[in-house]
Parts: structure tokens; C-alpha cells; sequence
């Protein structure tokens, strides 16, 4: 299909998806058809109390054409849920609606209909439960990936996490030099084949200014000789740089890319600059994965006070590129 569409789950039912989402087709507009899987039923009851008006459109796994698709309406499949009211407590009622969300975008991408595919958030305590560190590697093990990375994209500056949502007293032995090896192969191969250029990537260090009180330093016997073996193979790699300074104006403009070694040590400075104005992207997969850097947000259910930014950033990318 030319223009193939952009497909999106909505996620968690009780989360701020579905007002950014019409926020978001509602102030901006996009060449590509979008097509939503959701209950007709929710969406309705959250429009009512939005008060966002959009003709819905149903349509069905096996009638996806440009011919049967357009943005003048929100082209929906419909998957029941039996909500009554617009904002309920997320719990784990929601996780069959969810997973069969999932189940019907997995098997529209692997007939070929799309290469892109947008979900919204949901909660990882509930959905995931311990099966999964995160959406990353849920996604990820339905297609049968075992190399996959999380990149939070800006145009300006990303960031990866060696290592997701472990606890911390996790990360250091999770550490080793095939893993970063891993990582800097799939940024490279994005920006490569999507963004048209080689990034520049800065590693960081483990432990506070790169040195450690313990006898084993990983950042002497793991990183740096890890970061000698990347370069030896034509990666424009540096580190490792010290957490603390790395995302001063005058050291992270050297870099495209930082990759840390865990979660928060790149995920909290980048939402810190660019709040809203950045995108997780999935590395690895078959097709372009992207969500919207948020969560649900459940504070904020039905205040119609979200910032859109990151989904219109996320449909932006995908139907440009």
C-alpha cells in the first residue's frame, strides 16, 4: 500500500491517550491515513466529556485501503470494552481489552497493511505484571526479537539506556561489552537507514565521575575496553563520560546520541530539556514502533490540561519519513 498508514492502539482505557489524540488530529494535519484501535464505546463517553466532536469511521482488519481510509474521520476498529463511564481507576480489568488491542495491530503489521505503529500508554504494574521489564520487551518478544534498544528521540539530542527498568542493584551485572556492542549497532542502523547520517554517540560511565571506591571499577575492566572494540569497528563511539556533566549545553551538543547504563541516568535529563518534545522509538523491529513519552498519567484524567506535543511528534516522524 503507497502511504501506508500509521497505526495506533490506544492503549490503556483509563489514561490521557485519547484526549491528546484529539488534540492532536484536531490542530494538525497528516498526509497519511491514521487508523485507531480502541473501544467505539470508550471514545465516545471520553468525547462527551471532552466535548470533542469527530465523525467515526469503523472499519476491519481485511477492508484496509486508501480507498476505504481518510483523516476527515477517526478510522476505527472497534474492540468491545465494557466500561460505562468515561474515567475509571486503572486496575487490571483492562487487560484483556488490551492485549486483544494488541493482538489485532500485531496481525495487521505482520499481513504487510503497515510498517508503522504508535501505542499509548499503559500501566506496566497492571498490563506487564513481571514478565516484562517493559513495553520495549513485550513488543519485542511477539516478533520474536531478542536485540531490541529504547531510544527517546529528539532532533537535537537522544538517549538509550543500556539497560530498561531494572532496579539499580541490577544494572552492574548486566553490564558486558556484547550488550553495549548491541546498542550502538541498532542507534547506528536507525539513524543510518531513517535519518540519513552516521550519529555521533557518547557512552557514559557507571559509577559517579567514572571512579569507584570498590575493587572492581566497570568503568576500567567494561566500558573502556568495550568502547576501544566499538570504535576498532567503525563507530564514531567516545567515553566514557561522567552522568553528571554530560548534558552541559557546551558537552552534549558534541553528541547526537548519549547512551547510559540505566534508565534514569539518561531519561530524567533528557525529559528535563525537551519535556513533551521527544518520542520512544523501538530499535530492532520489523517496522517503526514509537509512543508518545509519557505514561497514563491518571492525575490528570479528564481535565483536558495534557500537552499533545509528543503524540503530534510521533505521527509527524512517522508520516514523513
Amino acid at each position: 500500500m503507497k502511504n501506508k498508514p500509521i497505526l495506533i492502539v490506544a492503549g490503556e482505557p483509563n489514561s490521557i491517550f485519547l484526549e491528546i489524540f484529539f488534540k492532536a488530529i484536531k490542530f494538525t494535519k497528516f498526509k497519511r491515513p491514521i487508523i485507531l484501535i480502541c473501544s467505539k464505546k470508550l471514545i465516545k463517553l471520553q468525547m462527551t466529556k471532552l466535548k470533542f466532536k469527530k465523525k467515526i469511521k469503523l472499519v476491519t482488519p481485511s477492508n484496509l485501503s486508501l480507498e476505504t481510509l481518510d483523516n476527515k474521520s477517526i478510522n476505527l476498529i472497534n474492540v468491545n470494552y465494557s466500561q460505562t463511564s468515561a474515567f475509571e481507576k486503572i486496575s487490571n480489568k483492562s487487560n484483556f481489552y488490551i492485549k486483544k488491542c494488541f493482538d489485532i495491530a500485531f496481525r495487521i503489521i505482520k499481513l504487510g497493511v503497515t510498517d508503522r505503529f504508535i501505542n499509548g500508554p499503559i500501566s506496566k504494574k497492571n498490563f506487564l505484571s513481571k514478565k516484562f521489564l517493559g513495553i520495549t520487551e513485550f513488543i519485542s518478544n511477539k516478533f520474536s526479537i531478542n536485540k531490541s534498544a529504547m531510544l527517546i528521540y529528539n532532533k537535537r539530542l537522544s538517549v538509550c539506556p543500556l539497560t530498561t527498568h531494572l532496579p539499580l542493584k541490577l544494572v552492574s551485572k548486566k553490564i558486558n561489552k556484547k550488550l553495549i556492542h548491541e546498542k550502538i549497532l541498532l542507534i547506528n542502523d536507525f539513524y543510518n537507514k531513517n535519518l540519513g547520517y552516521k550519529p555521533k554517540i557518547a557512552i557514559l560511565g557507571l559509577n559517579p565521575h567514572c571512579e569507584s571506591i570498590d575493587k572492581i571499577n566497570e568503568d576500567e575492566t567494561i566500558l573502556k575496553p568495550s568502547i576501544k572494540y566499538v570504535k576498532k569497528l567503525g563507530f564514531d563511539v567516545y567515553g566514557p563520560y561522567s552522568a553528571d556533566t554530560i548534558f552541559l549545553k557546551n558537552n552534549r551538543k558534541k553528541f547526537n546520541v548519549i547512551l547510559g547504563m540505566y534508565h534514569d541516568q539518561v531519561l530524567t535529563p533528557i525529559k528535563t530539556l525537551f519535556e513533551y518534545d521527544a518520542i520512544n522509538i523501538t530499535l530492532g523491529l520489523p517496522f517503526i514502533r514509537i509512543s508518545p513519552d509519557h505514561g497514563p498519567n491518571e492525575s490528570m484524567l479528564g481535565k483536558n490540561n495534557s500537552n499533545p506535543l509528543s503524540l503530534i511528534k510521533a505521527i509527524n516522524f512517522l508520516d514523513k519519513n
